[in-house]
């Protein structure tokens, strides 16, 4: 009689097969790491890079948004209260277009008082400017009548000017953006009320690090892309960068388009990413990845491989740069098409017989393979 297997039993065969297995892959990994040849010499495998010439132009990518190249705050020019706002936001007003309006009172009783004022001083230096062409008056009350009507003028024009800017209208064509304060609120002269943007010329805004903003001289050419265009690029230019640092120690670029797009398709707000073109004047150096470099007792080194004999021999180097994308800049040590051990260069040693392991495959997504 066969007797069934018990669940327990079941449970622990498929572990000790799950862990048998395990320690075949982990065998078959070490395998592939370090081979014996069949005199006995362990070949390391690593993997190799080939020296470039740093002079090329590398490329970096910012995320970035779209603003319109007129952006306004718009303010009165006097203080009081607001009694009503004309406009909504997103709405599209044109240049002159009345957006908001202050309660006119108080300037409107100044102006009275005034206009009032300069009746009276006007009826009494025209009289005096009168008796003085007659030779009737000396020429101090000539000069201070024409002075005080001059005075006074000044001042009722002012006053005029002020009951004006109790209205605010549109600089120019372009959408309400934000509407900052409502009617019934009382503001200074300049508090920003209303805020638009034109609706002409786009521009695109990103940010960089300080690092990047020393080296502002090496950004070169530019350009961008939209999710919602796959496949176009726009060739861009730099039209300004802050000189000041924001509260993030970013500095604002500000890149402006160098041919024509589609003003329905790329809008104010739009989010981008924005490649940038960075020179590297270096001279004859040469560029490999960081993870190349070893440090001994101060000096830096890296590992050269020899293609003809399978051998890694140990060079001193000086590294003039690093890069945020990983890569460094040699000064002096190697030369343009020298390869390298970029990964596996801690665990060799001078004149040791490795093997580069095979090239990524550009179907093989992150050498996974």
């Amino acid at each position: 009689m066969i007797r069934p297997i018990s669940k327990n039993k079941m449970t622990l065969h498929v572990c000790h097969t799950v862990i048998h297995l395990a320690l075949f892959t982990i065998l078959l990994t070490l395998a592939g790491c370090k081979q014996q040849t069949n005199t006995g010499e362990d070949i390391q495998y690593v993997r190799t890079t080939i020296a470039e010439d740093a002079n090329k132009n590398i490329s970096i990518n910012y995320p970035g948004k779209t603003r319109s190249a007129a952006e306004i705050n718009m303010s009165f020019r006097v203080s009081g209260p607001i009694s009503k706002i004309h406009v909504k936001e997103g709405q599209h007003v044109n240049k002159g277009q009345l957006v908001a309006s202050m309660d006119p009172r108080d300037y409107q009783v100044q102006l009275s008082a005034t206009q009032a004022e300069y009746e009276q001083i006007k009826a009494d230096a025209e009289r005096i400017i009168a008796m003085y062409e007659e030779g009737n008056t000396t020429a101090s009350n000539y000069d201070k009548a024409r002075y005080g009507l001059e005075q006074i003028t000044q001042k009722l024009n002012n006053h005029r000017n002020q009951l004006a800017d109790t209205h605010i209208y549109a600089p120019i064509d372009g959408y309400i953006q934000d509407i900052i304060h409502e009617a019934g609120e009382t503001v200074g002269a300049g508090m920003p009320v209303i805020s638009m943007f034109g609706s002409g010329t786009v521009e695109i805004e990103v940010n960089i690090s300080a690092f990047d903003y020393a080296n502002r001289e090496r950004l070169k050419n530019a350009y961008c892309t939209f999710d919602l265009m796959p496949g176009q690029t726009f060739p861009l230019q730099i039209s300004s960068i802050s000189p000041e640092a924001n509260a993030s120690q970013l500095y604002t670029v500000r890149l402006r388009f160098t041919s024509t797009y589609d003003h329905k398709k790329i809008t104010p707000g739009m989010s981008t990413m924005v490649y940038v073109d960075v020179s590297n004047e270096t001279n004859g150096n040469v560029s490999i990845p960081t993870t190349s470099i070893i440090d001994e007792g101060g000096e830096q080194k890296v590992f050269v491989y020899d293609p003809s004999t399978s051998i890694v021999s140990k060079r001193t180097v000086i590294v003039k740069r690093l890069h945020r994308n990983g890569m460094a800049d040699i000064e002096s040590g190697l030369n343009d098409g020298d390869e390298v051990v970029s990964a596996g260069a801690h665990h060799i040693t001078d004149g040791q017989k490795v093997k580069p392991l095979p090239k990524h495959s550009p179907s093989n997504i992150g050498g996974l393979l």
